[in-house]
């Protein structure tokens, strides 16, 4: 392949270099355009099933295991024009922070929410242990790890929150709205469930519609706990062709 002209690319001209449909595969990494058509790393216009070609990726490399300079073996087809619109206005201090810790911009939600989502798992799992065996300390542990989500879905639904302002510029995302209404809906369950349960303890081996009602709220845990996790997931390793957040 000719290399191609050096030029200065806007937001629309290098989302059209995805490659796909015989369009060459760029990506921008500080205001910097380079045609990785070539690269076998980035064939179809992917690369490790996660980052798509025709968009900034600053944000991106400089949460990789590797720098910028993965990219000197492929060529720069020109610069990546700046665009107030739309831009991220990230206050000074809060930008020298990200720039000293990288770990900040990408990390904080990945890291965090591994903590609600094994919580609540586990409230549902070992109240059906429960249920099948009659072990009430296995009850006692649900109760326990219904807790324990509750603990730790306020940090995860910030730094999320966090992520989508600072990396996605809190752009209106179809997969990030189901995610935000579905981890209220899950914390209002949770935290009614955990009220019920402390405020009756004997709730779970009460004859009744309220038993069966407590045993449907904590069964429902799982299912939303796996939504929101499918989606969250589609947004870093996206699963359709072509497919952008």
């Amino acid at each position: 392949m000719a290399e191609p002209d050096r030029k200065e690319y806007d937001s629309k001209a290098l989302a059209a270099c995805d490659g796909n449909g015989g369009n060459p595969a760029c990506v921008a990494v500080d205001g910097v355009v380079y045609d990785v058509s070539s690269s076998r790393l980035w064939k179809g216009g992917q690369h490790m099933k996660r980052h798509r070609a025709g968009g900034d990726l600053s944000a991106d490399i400089a949460a990789a295991p590797h720098g910028k300079e993965v990219l000197e073996k492929v060529v720069q087809a020109g610069t990546l024009k700046k665009e107030a619109d739309g831009e991220r206005d990230v206050p000074g201090w809060l930008a020298a922070l990200l720039e000293r810790v990288p770990f900040l911009r990408r990390h904080p939600h990945p890291m965090v929410v591994h903590f609600p989502i094994v919580f609540l798992y586990s409230a549902t799992f070992f109240d059906i242990l429960y249920m099948v065996t009659g072990e009430k300390s296995l009850e006692v542990t649900a109760f326990h790890c219904l807790a324990g989500g509750i603990l730790f879905m306020p940090p995860a639904m910030l730094t999320g929150w966090f992520t989508w302002w600072l990396n996605y510029m809190a752009r209106p995302m179809g997969r990030v709205t189901i995610k935000k209404r579905l981890s209220w809906l899950l914390l209002v369950i949770a935290v009614a469930a955990f009220a019920w349960r402390f405020q009756i303890p004997g709730v779970m081996d009460e004859p009744g519609a309220g038993h069966w009602v407590y045993v449907a709220m904590l069964l429902s845990l799982a299912p939303i706990v796996s939504v929101i996790g499918y989606y969250g997931g589609e947004l870093t390793f996206p699963t359709g062709k072509g497919h952008r957040p």
